[in-house]
């Protein structure tokens, strides 16, 4: 399968790397087919719609940052981040993350009622 991101350009992979939702991300429903990118020189994983190639999130796994996050059913917790030239102003998602099963390729993303997970989390500090 070939796709034409903005951010890498042309992408060519196996279909059965396309990771499914059964409801896309939220704001973005009807999407439900990515494809998870991991460039070699990044701690950022990019998660790109194969049905509107232009859509893509910009994702870094969240036990990383808090290694007693949630871990849902063998699916990996991811957070959307916001990104911004000022490494200062980068922040991350915790409230409502992107839980992606890598071996069955489903994906969903929740909506944490507890407060104590921030909807802007930075991920740099001075």
């Amino acid at each position: 399968m070939k796709i034409n991101t903005q951010k890498f350009g042309e992408i060519e992979f196996p279909d059965d790397l396309v990771i499914n939702f059964n409801e896309g991300p939220f704001g973005f429903e009807e999407l439900k087919k990515f494809v998870l990118i991991k460039p070699d020189d990044s701690a950022f994983y990019w998660l790109n719609s194969v049905e509107k190639p232009e859509i893509a999130f910009a994702l870094f796994g969240l036990r990383i940052i808090d290694e007693n996050y949630p871990q849902i059913d063998n699916h990996e917790a991811f957070g959307i981040v916001t990104l911004n030239s000022d490494p200062l102003k980068v922040t991350i998602n915790m409230r409502a993350p992107i839980f992606i099963n890598q071996d069955n390729k489903t994906a969903y993303q929740t909506i944490f009622d507890k407060d104590n997970y921030s909807l802007y989390y930075n991920l740099f500090t001075e």
